[in-house]
């Protein structure tokens, strides 16, 4: 447990909430691109996608703990993680160009909701969250810049 007070960390835990809804909804679109990949870039892309994807189930897991341990109960329902989601579900998306602007779609909409749950956990003084988020920012920006450099 930490130091906010009921309604602080219910404030923390619905923005922490959207945001885990979104990773999932991008993990399952990515674990999509992974399987669906096709063309001359197949083998970079297929295991770019499988690392992307791991990454992305470790960050729901810890986004969850988080909730949880902010006094909080994590979304897990699919169907809500769908109507809460800004990421949207994509279908059908197998080349080079179409995956990877995806991709990077998805990345830029998880910075922004990180950078927005950092403006209010700096607001409550709650480190732990402004700590997992900063992480998230920083690899992310730069995963972000490589996915934009291999379109060109």
């Amino acid at each position: 447990m930490t130091h906010l007070d009921n309604y602080q960390s219910e404030q923390i835990t619905s923005k922490l909430n959207f945001l885990l809804a979104d990773v999932q909804v991008f993990y399952q679109n990515v674990r999509g691109y992974h399987w669906n990949i096709k063309g001359n870039r197949f083998f970079i892309l297929h295991e770019k996608f499988e690392e992307l994807y791991d990454n992305l189930n470790e960050m729901a897991d810890e986004i969850a703990e988080r909730i949880l341990m902010l006094g909080q109960t994590p979304m897990h329902a699919y169907s809500d993680y769908i109507s809460s989601a800004s990421i949207k579900e994509s279908k059908d998306k197998s080349t080079t160009e179409e995956t990877v602007k995806e991709v990077i779609s998805g990345i830029e909409a998880l910075l922004s909701k990180e950078r927005d749950i950092i403006k209010l956990a700096s607001e409550y003084d709650d480190e732990g969250t402004i700590d997992l988020m900063t992480g998230y920012i920083s690899a992310q920006e730069k995963t972000l810049w490589m996915y934009k450099a291999f379109l060109g």
